[in-house]
């Protein structure tokens, strides 16, 4: 008895070392005090990450909060249960397109007006970390898109010390509509943006609480992919948006190209859409059900409405107004789309002629079309650099050339694996997203040891640029700063390498032409 009795403190002694050891290895706890409340999160299997999906960071945009900036959200007793993803934004339903399997879209339900809800993913274990935030923005054409998607989950960046947050924002005529009558009841002489508006909201959000989750509300990214991209873009422009990040990874989109509508063209087709549906006041487009209105009229891109955005994007960059962040960004070499039919050879080059007459000659050589196969092939690349690789390759000159802040330049060039219809679209767009965020296993692919490599070293690169601004760390192929000079960029396909981006002389013509 004597000698169990000595034995119980050994026990006990070994016990709370233990308890301390798996202690230091628990993420943050799994209820977190937000502003507006407690939420309860979900630890994953292997005990490293807690993850809060659905957190509410605006009031229901619903009702008479139809086309308004958004409101503050309603405290809550209680603990709210933050273990599944609020409603994906009012949308058609979604189907598969192009080269885009289910993992590349969102559920199919929930969808919903009441959509202003953000996820966030860590794996500090002290809510003292101050681990980099990286904020993820959908794209979608900014009409479609959410945060559920598969390949967009944040599990793997926390694990690699990142805190990540995915965002709704309103897309289609909820997000994007303009009104002469909203203009007057917005108090700003604007209406449009509201889809930006949210994204402002959330990251404002993200200042107030991500403490609470061990992130670092001075070290903030932001990142977007195509219209998330362009968003990307946008809030860098936007003087709302300054001081609620320092660093951006823009990825295949940009708005650099005018064609922005202005807040009177926004307003124009507005009326137009309010007459069609029969609506003579803002009322009664109100009460017009979501589902209705979202078959019935499309929402535009971001406008110039002189409040989000006081001018033209090229504008706002080339005067020095836009947030100044170090930038990584790219786009993928397959990722043209072509929404009609393809030219063959003469009515490509009839077209070339038509379009830019004496200088035809040069592009045909960038582009050329003297066969039907050389034509299709050039409709797609043209296609790639006037929709995506123009516009990001310009970002990257102006902020190259304005050097204030670094730059670094990627091209996606990996073939990505398949079977079937999906082999043709090589290095499509988006192709690029589940490598860059590691999130390979969403994706039913035959994929290889290269893929999985190659999904490593960019979420490596991405984690380190979110921490430091700068992508280079232990390990890792060297990626210089893009300068104007050498205009090197790193080719990310089966190896990675730097080298000078291969096309530059087609997209000085392109850019050329662009701001004749």
């Amino acid at each position: 008895m004597q000698r169990s009795l000595h034995i119980i403190p050994i026990v006990l002694a070994v016990c709370a070392f233990a308890l301390a050891a798996f202690t230091s290895f628990m993420p943050v706890p799994e209820v977190i005090k937000t502003q507006a409340g407690r939420v309860s999160g979900v630890i994953n299997q292997s005990g490293d990450v807690v993850s809060f999906k659905g957190i509410p960071f605006a009031a229901p945009p619903v009702g008479d909060l139809r086309w308004k900036a958004p409101q503050p959200v309603k405290p809550w007793a209680g603990v709210r249960k933050a273990d599944a993803f609020g409603p994906s934004p009012m949308q058609a339903e979604p189907a598969p397109f192009s080269m885009w399997s289910e993992e590349f879209l969102i559920p199919k339900e929930p969808i919903s007006e009441d959509c202003l809800y953000l996820n966030v993913w860590t794996g500090a274990k002290s809510v003292k970390e101050k681990r980099p935030v990286l904020v993820w923005i959908y794209g979608g054409g900014f009409n479609s898109g959410g945060s559920a998607v598969p390949i967009y989950d944040g599990e793997a960046m926390a694990q690699k010390g990142i805190v990540f947050v995915s965002i709704n924002y309103r897309v289609g005529p909820f997000g994007f509509f303009a009104h002469p009558e909203l203009t007057r009841e917005s108090g700003k002489g604007a209406s449009g943006n509201y889809g930006l508006m949210d994204q402002i909201a959330a990251l404002q959000w993200v200042q107030q609480s991500i403490a609470a989750f061990g992130g670092d509300p001075a070290n903030v990214t932001i990142a977007g992919q195509s219209a998330g991209s362009m968003s990307v873009n946008a809030l860098v422009a936007s003087p709302l948006a300054t001081g609620l990040f320092i660093k951006a990874i823009a990825q295949s989109g940009a708005n650099f190209s005018r064609g922005s509508a202005t807040l009177q063209q926004a307003e124009e087709e507005g009326v137009k859409v309010a007459q069609a549906l029969n609506a003579p006041s803002l009322a009664a487009l109100r009460d017009i059900p979501a589902a209705a209105l979202s078959k019935k009229a499309q929402g535009t891109r971001p406008i110039i409405d002189g409040y989000v955005l006081p001018a033209a994007i090229p504008e706002i960059f080339a005067a020095g107004q836009q947030n100044n962040v170090a930038l990584l960004t790219g786009w993928n070499e397959d990722e043209g789309l072509l929404f009609g039919p393809i030219k063959n050879a003469v009515d490509f080059q009839k077209e070339a002629e038509a379009q830019y007459g004496s200088e035809v000659n040069t592009f045909l050589q960038y582009y050329p079309g003297a066969t039907d196969a050389e034509a299709a092939a050039s409709q797609l690349e043209i296609s790639r650099d006037m929709v995506f690789g123009i516009q990001n390759y310009t970002w990257a000159n102006v902020q190259s050339e304005q050097g204030k802040f670094p730059v670094y330049v990627y091209r996606f060039a990996r073939k990505v694996p398949a079977t079937g219809e999906y082999v043709k679209y090589g290095a499509f767009h988006t192709g690029e997203v589940p490598y860059a965020y590691d999130n390979l296993k969403f994706v039913n692919r035959p994929w290889e040891q290269v893929d999985h490599a190659l999904a490593k070293m960019m979420s490596a690169y991405w984690v380190n640029f979110a921490a430091t601004g700068n992508p280079n760390g232990k390990g890792l192929p060297q990626w210089p700063a893009y300068t104007t000079g050498q205009k090197q960029v790193m080719v990310l396909s089966e190896k990675a390498e730097a080298k000078p981006l291969p096309d530059r002389a087609a997209l000085d013509f392109l850019y050329k032409q662009m701001v004749k």
